[in-house]
């Protein structure tokens, strides 16, 4: 199965190299963000039928074959040698240092809760720093889900002593 999901990503970022066309232009044109695209094309997300053939406008030489692949849902997971690269070490290094921060900040401002990462969006920008250098912008967009208490009269899947 890693030998078929390898081949099929190594195939769809063959036709995104062919197709000259950056991450930012195919999310403009299938109503994306740049990173979900990433994730599609890494067969790290599930292709929707409605934007199926908004990517193969888009992508030029994606065939109906590789589309059915991308429509089954993905093993979702990744290579841990890849934490080498210095760009995903750097992206780990930041999201684990500022962790704890981010954490306590969500608490005061929500409550006991985590932000979901099946409900989320997620996308990079470019933007000049006040001091005219480039700077990367990665957003995280979760959806808030708060902790539960667990009360048994709220476990409806269990039987109850009557």
């Amino acid at each position: 199965m890693a030998e078929n999901k390898a081949a099929l990503v190594e195939t769809l970022l063959t036709l995104k190299r062919k197709s000259g066309k950056t991450y930012n232009q195919l999310a403009e044109e299938t109503g994306l963000t740049n990173v979900y695209v990433g994730q599609l094309l890494r067969r790290q997300a599930h292709l929707k039928p409605d934007t199926a053939p908004k990517l193969k406008a888009a992508l030029p030489g994606l065939t109906d074959e590789v589309i059915e692949q991308m429509m089954v849902p993905p093993l979702r997971g990744y290579d841990p040698s890849i934490i080498q690269d210095p760009t995903i070490y750097r992206v780990t290094e930041g999201v684990m240092h500022f962790a704890e921060s981010i954490k306590d900040i969500i608490n005061e401002e929500f409550g006991d809760g985590i932000m979901s990462s099946v409900d989320f969006y997620c996308a990079v920008d470019k933007i000049k720093g006040v001091d005219g250098n480039d700077r990367v912008v990665i957003t995280f967009d979760g959806k808030y889900l708060r902790h539960t208490e667990h009360k048994a009269e709220n476990m409806l899947s269990r039987p109850r002593a009557k």
